[in-house]
């Protein structure tokens, strides 16, 4: 040995080492090895309960993204039909000349445009187009534009009544696309 080594006591030695698992006899572990094991087994319990809050947390995460993704996809669906609707709404209203070319000549005797005239109105009624029927009625300036106004003895409406439709009015998809003009009286 050298005098520079430093001397070990075999028996503090000894007691530095850790005694083999030791078991009472219904086999459950005693001392200090059951002490080891609880110690051991209550980080493995919060483990596990902390990543169960994580897996949690990550599902509601992911259920609120597809609820986010479902109501994006509806709101550009309904977007899209609306921007349709007025896309051929605008079509509509730049056919709307054609039709009042076609309805001045039926109206004075030209022959052949009855046929066609028919044909393009009925074609876009199907598609949503709605003629304004406002003779007789109550003038409403939401629908009509009133050129004319007779002073009228009948009292039997509180306000002016359309007694002649100048231009025809139309509705697409029930909005107002071009407002009537008419003559009133009352």
């Amino acid at each position: 040995m050298n005098a520079d080594e430093p001397t070990v006591d075999p028996a503090a030695e000894e007691a530095t080492v850790p005694a083999p698992n030791e078991t009472s006899p219904d086999g459950t572990p005693s001392g200090d090895a059951a002490a080891e094991e609880q110690a051991a087994a209550e980080p493995v319990e919060l483990d596990i309960d902390v990543l169960l809050s994580e897996r949690d947390q990550f599902k509601d995460i992911a259920l609120r993204l597809q609820a986010d993704f479902d109501n994006y996809r509806r709101r550009v669906g309904s977007q899209r039909g609306e921007e349709i609707d007025r896309a051929t709404g605008r079509i509509v209203e730049s056919l709307l000349p054609v039709l009042d070319a076609c309805e001045a000549a039926f109206a004075h005797g030209v022959d052949g445009v009855e046929p066609i005239w028919s044909a393009l109105i009925g074609v876009l009624q199907k598609q949503g187009l709605e003629a304004l029927d406002l003779q007789g009625k109550p003038f409403d300036p939401a629908v009509a534009d009133a050129v004319t106004h007779e002073p009228g003895e009948d009292e039997a409406f509180d306000g002016p009544v359309v007694t002649d439709t100048l231009r025809t009015g139309y509705r697409w998809n029930g909005k107002v696309l071009r407002a009537a003009m008419v003559r009133t009286k009352g």
